[in-house]
């Protein structure tokens, strides 16, 4: 592209444009991030932030890590835990931008960036610190390195397509596919296969086995426990179609449903740059292809979440802005439905996003995306003040979403400790015993209440309270309060093999 044409780019697609749009949007995020409460899986990723270890039962460590840094620069706050998956969404839009740039050309490189961050499951979810975030970035800092390799043709760039790819396995384990996809580039493009000979791929590919042996090694010790519990249910159950159709709607539904239509052409369009063995668009499709693939395989033997296919957004982001990018001027119908996502998807993030800290409206209930967000400080006010007035030295819970909440709500008030499964806590160590010899509550959500064992630890369990989480007044669900004394046997739950 000429320096007319880039010119001659709406200013949205020129790099000072998608600078401010970015810019706008992550003082948004900051401030939602600071002012919203917790949902349930960042309250416990928390608790991985105060005990840093080499990994952990659900998942690899970096979100852990991440949350730590964010803590020791901000304290134990809420925009602690979510600081650096705020500034993780703006390097993975310059490195879409540049990776776009050295595949295609700057054109669809604007578009790319338009699009990710109005995808919905990116304008919504931004700012939860959760593993996807650094799963997302380092996918998609991998890319940016092929690409870069694939612009220069120096060897070096292997090393650093390792560490990325070695640091996304820290994340999740989802980037193993990733892998395979790069192999299959190598194998399908003929100028590719070149790198085979390179000590640069070899050394790569050992740097992010390094980057994941503290993974294997925490496994090693604890008998491979994360591994069971991610492997153990890949495409478990027996064939069904029930979920299928709720995966692909839920994958359209999150990427934006205009952006997704235009996904699907520019995947048809780079689909025959796949046949041609074209460099660029063989790497954009084959590193997306194996996961993919996974993904809906698993969606005929069992439920795949929401959020799964993340890391493959950008990659399907770049898809659409290739096809729209290749419009001729008089394809105004593609050309208004590229227009039409961006400002469908950024108006839907910041209504959402507001909604997130000033809410507009309670009667959607537990239809409310934001409804895990809702009513928790009024909680822990209730519950810090139910203790004070028992005199209780302990609250027990028995799901980690909960102990997460209140463990932070609590924070200065009782210790907090879930009593079921004990591996999720390993990396704290074994609880203070002295605690649990006195009067304690217990508190779980009704539906999930298991007050009957919580009789095998305590002679006495008495119910106290019905306690309502609420937003305007529009009840979200119920918790149970009880009151615990006179231990008369374990109050935890024993670890595996112990």
């Amino acid at each position: 592209m000429t320096t007319a044409q880039r010119d001659e780019l709406p200013f949205l697609l020129r790099p000072a444009g998608l600078t401010l749009l970015v810019g706008l949007l992550t003082a948004l995020k900051v401030f939602v991030a600071a002012n919203s409460h917790f949902v349930e899986d960042e309250a416990y990723y928390r608790l991985w932030g105060l005990s840093p270890a080499l990994s952990y039962y659900d998942h690899p460590p970096m979100i852990g890590w991440w949350i730590g840094t964010g803590q020791a620069l901000f304290g134990d706050t809420v925009f602690a835990v979510r600081a650096l998956v705020v500034a993780s969404g703006v390097i993975g839009s310059l490195a879409l931008w540049r990776t776009t740039c050295l595949l295609f050309d700057r054109q669809a490189a604007g578009w790319a960036v338009l699009f990710l961050n109005a995808s919905l499951l990116v304008g919504i979810g931004g700012i939860l610190a959760t593993p996807d975030a650094p799963s997302v970035l380092f996918w998609g800092l991998s890319l940016w390195a092929l690409a870069e390799l694939s612009a220069s043709k120096n060897a070096n760039w292997w090393l650093v397509v390792g560490l990325m790819a070695g640091f996304g396995l820290l994340a999740k384990y989802s980037v193993l596919f990733l892998g395979t996809g790069i192999v299959l580039w190598l194998l399908w493009v003929p100028p590719a296969r070149r790198w085979l000979q390179s000590w640069q791929l070899w050394a790569g590919g050992l740097i992010a086995v390094l980057c994941f042996s503290p993974v294997l090694y925490w496994n090693h010790l604890h008998d491979w426990v994360s591994f069971y519990k991610q492997f153990g249910r890949a495409g478990g159950g027996g064939f069904t179609a029930r979920y299928i159709f709720e995966f692909l709607g839920g994958l359209i539904g999150l990427l934006n449903p205009l952006i997704a239509v235009l996904a699907v052409a520019g995947a048809v369009l780079l689909a025959k740059g796949l046949k041609a063995r074209d460099t660029a668009a063989s790497l954009l499709v084959l590193t997306v292809l194996p996961f993919l693939v996974y993904l809906l395989y698993h969606s005929l033997h069992a439920r795949v979440q929401a959020n799964w296919p993340a890391p493959l957004f950008p990659a399907f982001a770049m898809m659409a802005a290739v096809f729209v990018a290749g419009l001729q001027p008089g394809q105004r119908f593609w050309q208004g439905l590229a227009r039409a996502g961006v400002v469908l998807g950024l108006a839907i993030a910041v209504l959402v996003q507001t909604h997130a800290v000033a809410p507009l409206t309670g009667s959607l209930a537990r239809k409310d995306p934001t409804f895990q967000l809702r009513g928790w400080p009024e909680i822990g006010r209730q519950v810090a003040a139910i203790a004070e007035r028992e005199g209780t030295t302990f609250v027990a819970t028995t799901s980690y979403g909960l102990n997460g909440q209140l463990d932070f709500l609590l924070k200065d008030t009782v210790p907090v400790a879930q009593v079921t499964e004990r591996i999720r806590y390993i990396m704290q160590g074994d609880p203070d015993p002295a605690p649990f010899d006195g009067p304690g509550l217990y508190v779980a959500e009704k539906r999930r209440d298991n007050a009957g064992q919580l009789e095998q630890a305590f002679a006495f369990v008495e119910k106290l309270a019905d306690l309502t989480r609420k937003v305007d007044d529009v009840p979200l669900e119920t918790l149970v309060v009880y009151k615990v004394r006179d231990r008369i046997g374990p109050v935890f739950e024993a670890l595996p093999g112990r």
